[in-house]
């Protein structure tokens, strides 16, 4: 997307990004539902509506300066949606399984981007008016999801991938190693400023690129 100027690739990138990001959030609340928790429904926050989940620095300001400094990758995150573990009949095993929902429906949401390009690629050079545009959102949805997908997998609470872990662990590291959410968002900005995220990412990212874009055809 290099051939794009600032204000095309803003365009390009705003939806993909706006729903993964909320579309992450719903999945965990839809899924809470499902386990007992009515905490989101009742709140209103069950809904693809972004007014309702959008986060000023993590949805807006924090994308929007990925984008315009060309760091590689984009993320970011929406409010979370308030979830009570007490409403669950087993609170550490069905926290693990909505923490999970988040990275699947951004692997879900990947796929419907990959759909969105092979469009494109079959529409071709014929329509180029649709088909570029087609082309150029659905890999930005690839892109952002995939990489939403497995930055929350990492380890560092309060990601999802804490949460699953702590579904295995003994009750007393569970506590310590939750301990560990008041410096999470700190880890995360230090793990991008020196660069630790793109050696982690880098592999599982290749991989997840090459199916998801030889699913949409490229």
């Amino acid at each position: 997307m290099d051939e794009l100027s600032l204000v095309q690739r803003i365009v390009v990138w705003i939806l993909p990004v706006v729903f993964a990001i909320t579309g992450h959030e719903v999945a965990h609340g839809w899924v809470a539902k499902k386990y007992g928790d009515n905490t989101a429904a009742s709140l209103g926050r069950l809904t693809l509506n972004p007014l309702k989940h959008i986060d000023l620095v993590g949805t807006i300001l924090l994308p929007g300066l990925l984008l315009i400094t060309g760091t590689g990758f984009i993320f970011g995150w929406a409010k979370p949606v308030p979830i009570d573990p007490r409403n669950f009949k087993k609170p550490l095993h069905d926290m693990a399984v909505v923490a999970l929902a988040g990275p699947v429906s951004n692997f879900l949401m990947a796929f419907f981007w990959a759909m969105v390009v092979r469009l494109g690629v079959t529409i071709g050079t014929s329509a180029e008016a649709i088909s570029l545009p087609l082309i150029y959102s659905g890999v930005a949805g690839i892109s952002i999801n995939l990489v939403l997908a497995l930055i929350n997998l990492l380890p560092i609470p309060p990601l999802d991938g804490s949460r699953i872990i702590t579904n295995f662990l003994p009750s007393y590291w569970a506590w310590q190693y939750n301990r560990l959410e008041r410096y999470g968002f700190l880890i995360l900005l230090a793990f991008l400023y020196f660069k630790i995220l793109n050696v982690l990412l880098e592999y599982p990212m290749f991989i997840a690129q090459k199916v998801f874009f030889g699913i949409a055809g490229l």
